[in-house]
């Protein structure tokens, strides 16, 4: 007797159990246990990091506001090589693994500006110059702008919506099992039956699509000649973890790199200093390209609707000018100011239907800013 996997099972309503309410704080705790296929990676060498507390930041009040949050794991604060700040709830800790969700598309920065600085992407190219089997959706996008989410499609991302596209990637990507009688599709399958009839963006608000992560981690290989996989294995020696980077892939191997990553959150930190110096890892090797950072702090193109339209998506990053940052799905955020050489990491799980409150991100992104001012 067989019974299908049933963490991984979708319902009549749209989701996974491991997506319930009942069942989420525990699946992003644990992610790493949930998915079908992945791979986990360790450092050979550790970023020790020290400690040098900074009282101020416990005692403010929107940190006090957000630590007491219902749905918080997380919060670390490091500068330079030193923690200034650590809180953890109490079904949390340090040592634990916490799925980031689309703060991994941070990593394909790094990926795309080591590319451009070596002349292997150029921009302003189309899609399908370096993919020629892509379908309507991106073949006349250029790589600026996928990686700008400035690209329209017919992939949706509305997570309180079961019939969004994002949810339905789930299967290529092993969070969901295939329906009855459905064909379990790759991660690049999947892609390439995205479809537009024009992909131009004419107001340049934010078209935030997870798959554009994934196109791009398909031309960074496919120019590069070499593994995803061992792309991710270069930053992880890059950023001298302590614990395990897990990534899930699809049933073929490939990294979902938009969003896969589980990390510790001192760990997240220890990758945020990549950042901090001119994109270089533990070693001083070169793994992003200091250029394309502060391209990205510039930039001016695409941009959230009212009342964020001060904040702007580009090159797989968040910023208004001052720091860059990514958040993540269900309640994480992630928040670099590379002048004061400050990390700040938030972990929690939103327990609403859509796992998404813009309320609590401002705020988060409010706190995260904050911070980075205090010394």
């Amino acid at each position: 007797m067989l019974r299908p996997n049933p963490l991984l099972l979708a319902t009549e309503a749209g989701y996974e159990e491991w997506m319930k309410l009942r069942n989420r704080r525990w699946a992003f705790h644990n992610f790493h246990k949930v998915c079908r296929y992945g791979f986990s990676m360790r450092s050979p060498d550790i970023l020790v990091l020290d400690t040098d507390l900074i009282p101020e930041i416990e005692h403010h009040e929107i940190v006090q506001d957000l630590t007491n949050h219902y749905g918080f794991s997380a919060l670390v604060v490091v500068r330079n090589q030193s923690i200034l700040y650590e809180a953890y709830s109490d079904d949390f800790s340090r040592n634990k693994l916490h799925t980031i969700m689309s703060i991994s598309k941070t990593m394909m920065h790094l990926l795309i500006g080591k590319c451009i600085d070596q002349a292997l992407i150029d921009p302003a190219k189309i899609i399908q110059e370096y993919l020629p089997e892509i379908g309507s959706g991106y073949a006349d996008a250029t790589v600026q702008e996928v990686l700008d989410m400035d690209v329209i499609n017919d992939y949706t991302e509305d997570y309180a919506d079961p019939s969004s596209t994002a949810l339905l990637q789930n299967t290529s990507m092993g969070w969901r099992l295939p329906a009855a009688g459905e064909i379990e599709a790759n991660t690049r399958e999947f892609l390439v039956d995205i479809h537009s009839n024009n992909t131009s963006n004419t107001d340049k608000v934010v078209q935030y699509k997870s798959a554009n992560t994934d196109v791009l981690g398909w031309i960074v290989e496919r120019t590069t000649k070499k593994a995803l996989r061992e792309h991710y294995l270069d930053i992880v020696e890059a950023s001298g973890f302590e614990h395990l980077l897990y990534m899930s892939t699809d049933r073929l191997g490939v990294p979902n790199s938009s969003g896969g990553v589980c990390l510790t959150a001192l760990d997240l930190a220890r990758y945020g200093l990549i950042f901090t110096k001119h994109m270089c890892g533990v070693h001083g090797e070169r793994i992003g390209s200091s250029a394309l950072l502060e391209a990205t702090r510039q930039c001016s193109g695409t941009h959230y609707p009212d009342p964020d339209s001060h904040i702007y998506y580009c090159n797989q990053l968040i910023t208004n000018g001052r720091w860059v940052g990514h958040g993540g799905w269900g309640g994480q955020f992630f928040l670099v100011h590379p002048e004061s050489k400050t990390v700040v990491v938030y972990f929690s799980v939103l327990e609403n239907d859509g796992a998404s409150d813009d309320r609590h991100r401002r705020s988060v992104i409010e706190m995260a800013d904050t911070i980075t001012t205090i010394s």
